[in-house]
């Protein structure tokens, strides 16, 4: 018997496959072959068909089926996984409205920004952990403000991964960590943000109905049983937004545990039982997998724009004889700690929400045209962007995050020595490192729900786990290296002011 799991991005649908009997992965699938497309009107906007997640989500299902000679009536349940903050609008008969408002779009941000100033600071912070900012609730007002023949038709709003539950199962609901993402959830009175929704001249109706995010949460009709190739009746046990279901892809659960992401940009997502958002324009606090109202469990995702795209940049443009991350990483390896006082500042991906939404660009300070080297470059990337994380953490930390327990995929950044034990060292901390997927852990948490796995954590640890980065012994040259990096950054921070 096996579970799939679904993680609904917006260059592609991933799909997985897990034995009931281990969670063992069986076999993961990408559609499409080529990206998703964005649809971009206006240099800010980003929009996507929702149409086209669900036709990839059936392309895959069937192909994952056949490729590895599953019967669908050996489909115990579904997990979903999906893109955060999307807007998607039905009309009564469940048709789309118009294309999804995604994450990256950021035409709601003054919105937002009214918003928290209207409503007050004080009460955005102790209601919503948050401001509106350019989340989804904001992107649902820009609608109403501007698309008001849209707006009056419309009967339900969702999430990308509500619409996907919806498409397989003709149930329209959403969960609190859903709502929590869209800044539509009251941690204080438990309850979705009305007032947000009224200040908003938005009638509360269109919210779904709530569901447990690991629960039955529906189960597959007709007709999406014949467009996923899947059997009818098969049960949704899970659903919850990518962050958070990256965090519980690698056993990061409870208050102290920590996910880190080193792709293109860098995640921290800490987890906290701390109601508390003192700073929330340069993070955000969603309710986690494992929320509730008798144990609220936080989690305090900071954003790090300008990540692995540094190092690509660098690959790209270093005009080495073997352009790979390999050669770079074996170039910075015969530099030591500090790079020779060669600092980069990794910050040019666009502004920086933890610092206050400035657009510092990216900076390399000192160079000695006598002594340093592309072996240097590769080396002080590699240091900064290392150093960034630990810049945000320090941030987090600040706000009640209690840092103990680090874990992170095995892929990107994660990759390299230097990297990891520089964040290590500094954070003195562990970093667990596992080979997994969003995919993977929204199947496994399927089953979980389903009641078929009792420990889930223990199963990613022996299934998953690859290795362990500890901090190094000698800590001082990191340390300097972080402070003369810090002098620089604040060196360019007062000049932005």
């Amino acid at each position: 018997m096996y579970y799939i799991g679904f993680d609904i991005g917006s260059s592609s649908v991933k799909a997985a496959l897990i034995d009931s009997d281990n969670g063992k992965s069986i076999a993961s699938i990408n559609e499409p072959k080529d990206e998703m497309d964005i649809i971009s009107v206006n240099s800010d906007w980003a929009e996507q068909n929702p149409s086209f997640w669900w036709e990839n989500v059936c392309n895959a299902s069937k192909r994952l089926l056949k490729e590895n000679a599953v019967a669908s009536e050996l489909v115990l349940g579904i997990g979903i996984s999906y893109q955060m903050h999307g807007l998607v609008l039905v009309d009564k008969d469940g048709e789309l409205l118009r294309n999804s408002i995604i994450w990256c779009d950021s035409r709601a941000v003054e919105i937002g920004n009214k918003a928290f100033e209207k409503l007050g600071e004080e009460k955005c912070k102790d209601n919503l952990l948050n401001s509106p900012a350019n989340f989804t609730a904001s992107k649902l007002k820009w609608v109403r403000d501007n698309e008001p023949d849209v707006y009056k038709r419309v009967y339900k709003f969702m999430l990308p991964g509500d619409y996907i539950a919806y498409k397989f199962t003709n149930n329209i609901n959403t969960t609190k960590s859903g709502l929590s993402e869209g800044i539509l959830w009251d941690y204080k009175k438990q309850e979705p943000a009305k007032w947000l929704l009224e200040y908003y001249d938005i009638d509360s109706s269109l919210i779904p109905d709530i569901v447990e995010t690991f629960s039955n949460q529906g189960e597959l009709s007709t007709k999406g049983a014949e467009e996923s190739g899947l059997k009818v009746g098969i049960p949704i046990f899970y659903r919850a937004g990518d962050q958070p279901n990256n965090a519980l892809s690698l056993n990061v659960f409870n208050p102290g545990e920590v996910a880190l992401t080193g792709g293109t940009s860098g995640v921290i997502y800490a987890v906290t039982d701390k109601l508390s958002g003192k700073e929330p324009v340069k993070y955000n606090n969603f309710a986690h997998v494992n929320y509730s109202e008798q144990k609220p469990v936080i989690g305090k995702l900071l954003c790090i724009n300008g990540a692995g795209i540094q190092y690509r940049w660098l690959k790209n443009n270093l005009n080495l004889e073997t352009s790979s991350y390999q050669t770079m990483n074996s170039l910075a390896s015969k530099i030591p700690v500090g790079s020779d006082n060669l600092q980069l500042i990794p910050f040019g991906n666009g502004a920086e929400r933890m610092f206050d939404n400035k657009t510092i660009g990216t900076q390399i300070c000192n160079i000695n045209l006598n002594k340093h080297t592309r072996s240097h470059i590769c080396r002080a990337a590699l240091e900064g962007i290392a150093f960034s994380f630990v810049y945000g953490m320090e941030i987090l930390r600040k706000d009640g995050a209690n840092i103990k327990v680090i874990r992170a995929g095995n892929d990107n950044l994660f990759r390299s020595e230097i990297f990891s034990n520089t964040v290590s060292t500094l954070i003195d901390q562990e970093i667990e490192i596992y080979n997994t997927t969003g995919a993977v852990g929204a199947a496994r948490a399927a089953g979980w729900a389903k009641g078929t796995f009792e420990d889930i954590g223990g199963m990613i640890t022996k299934n998953d786990k690859v290795m362990t980065y500890h901090p190094l012994q000698n800590k001082d040259d990191y340390q300097l290296a972080y402070q003369n990096w810090k002098k620089e950054l604040n060196r360019i921070l007062i000049d932005k002011k």
